[in-house]
């Protein structure tokens, strides 16, 4: 892979992944894959989570779902091992990969020939490998460092979406404890450091989160 080749995908890259919440990421890295990556016709991302759980999101085509769901269900394929267990797959010819026989029958039969998976992400409650797919024979034999740059950018995408989800989840979570808050005060008739150590109290008391706590007063007021 030649220099100017590696920067016009990184460029790409750059003006595809642009800001966003975690689903519409997602969605990029996908489009991104097909656009960028030599030979793919269709991508799509697993994520595995922690009770065993997998799912398949932002797919291209979905004609690739049942490709997905079979590897799920075989507990084979590349886009399999590339969540559970391996960091990067390859399988130009899966008609002669002796690592997928039950999946790669399905794979041949729906005119899919090469496939790779490549590890996104590692989080305390998920994996998330993406899945490339191609009909012609020899596709992925040698993605290299166009696919280590591939991954760094859909790496670095995601963690910015995350962060943004987490910026906004505190914001929703502060609006809800401040709520919760207003609540006690005009019930009890109470200072607001009071009313928040009211609060406190019953979350420590009841080994529950204090969003939890203020969600449920919330509830509870409405009704």
């Amino acid at each position: 892979m030649t220099d100017d080749r590696l920067l016009d995908v990184a460029q790409r890259m750059a003006k595809t992944l642009t800001p966003g919440d975690l689903d519409h990421t997602l969605s990029q890295i996908t489009a991104a894959a097909v656009e960028s990556l030599p030979d793919t016709d269709y991508a799509s991302i697993t994520i595995l989570h922690k009770d065993g759980r997998l799912e398949t999101a932002a797919p291209t085509d979905d004609f690739i779902l049942d490709l997905d769901a079979a590897q799920y269900e075989l507990r084979e394929g590349p886009c399999y091992e590339a969540a559970a267990d391996e960091v990067h797959v390859a399988a130009p010819d899966l008609a002669h990969d002796a690592r997928f026989p039950r999946y790669a029958v399905s794979a041949v039969s729906a005119g899919i020939h090469a496939q790779a998976g490549i590890r996104l992400f590692d989080a305390p409650k998920s994996r998330g490998a993406l899945n490339l797919y191609a009909r012609q024979v020899g596709a992925f034999g040698d993605l290299g460092a166009l696919g280590e740059l591939f991954r760094h950018q859909a790496a670095t995408a995601i963690d910015y979406a995350r962060e943004i989800h987490n910026l906004q989840e505190a914001m929703r979570t502060r609006g809800r404890i401040g709520m919760a808050v207003g609540i006690v005060m005009e019930r009890y008739g109470l200072r607001d450091d009071r009313a928040f150590a009211f609060l406190t109290r019953l979350s420590q008391d009841g080994n529950v989160k204090l969003r939890v706590v203020a969600e449920r007063l919330i509830a509870a007021t409405g009704r």
